[in-house]
């Protein structure tokens, strides 16, 4: 079975399963699995608008299983701090480094990518858990975060539920413009700073 045939397969489910395989869904989609969660939370807006699902229900159930799956893999990755390099070995300095800068900008990091970033989002809840990230800070931006990613996605499906496609994409490239956006503001932020240290004539 291929990917697009498990998608199918899956948003098939929706009318039969609704808000249970949603959670289910967003939930393994935090663990790094290849689930189509941002799909299925739109085909489960398009039910919501045609009155065949709750939106109170597909909301919860989305949320919690995303919220879920994000505690888990911040666990996980407490659970693996043993495994990483040796702080004094060259990878270990790397890895050391990457950890400072998320216990410095957290927070941040955290609530961009349950959404703006979300390809990220996994890996990030295992690096935040490892790198001693306290868990009332992360659970406070992810739970922040997690409910831009519902809202945007279930909203698109309300508004656009009669073509999935036209929604998937639109989302897609409004996502894909922020990012570039922001990248861009983050580039400017650096050249300013830098030009701000850099030693006068």
């Amino acid at each position: 079975m291929t990917l697009g045939d498990l998608s199918d397969w899956l948003l098939s489910l929706v009318p039969v399963y609704g808000p249970w395989l949603l959670g289910v869904t967003t939930f393994l989609s935090c663990l790094a699995l290849p689930v189509p969660s941002s799909l299925m939370m739109i085909a489960s807006g398009a039910f919501v608008a045609s009155g065949d699902l709750s939106l109170l229900t597909v909301m919860g159930a989305a949320y919690s299983g995303a919220v879920l799956g994000d505690q888990v893999g911040f666990t996980l990755g407490q659970r693996a701090e043993r495994f990483l390099p040796h702080p004094n070995s060259k990878r270990g300095a790397l890895v050391a480094k990457a950890m400072a800068a998320l216990r410095k900008r957290g927070a941040v990091t955290v609530f961009f990518s349950r959404w703006l970033f979300s390809a990220l989002g996994p890996w990030v809840n295992l690096a935040a858990g490892a790198s001693g990230f306290r868990r009332r800070r992360f659970t406070l931006a992810d739970l922040a975060g997690e409910a831009v990613w519902v809202t945007l996605y279930v909203g698109l499906g309300i508004t656009f539920g009669a073509n999935l496609d036209a929604a998937a994409q639109l989302a897609g490239n409004a996502l894909g413009l922020m990012a570039a956006g922001a990248a861009a503001l983050a580039f400017g932020w650096w050249l300013w700073n830098a030009a701000r240290a850099a030693p006068k004539a």
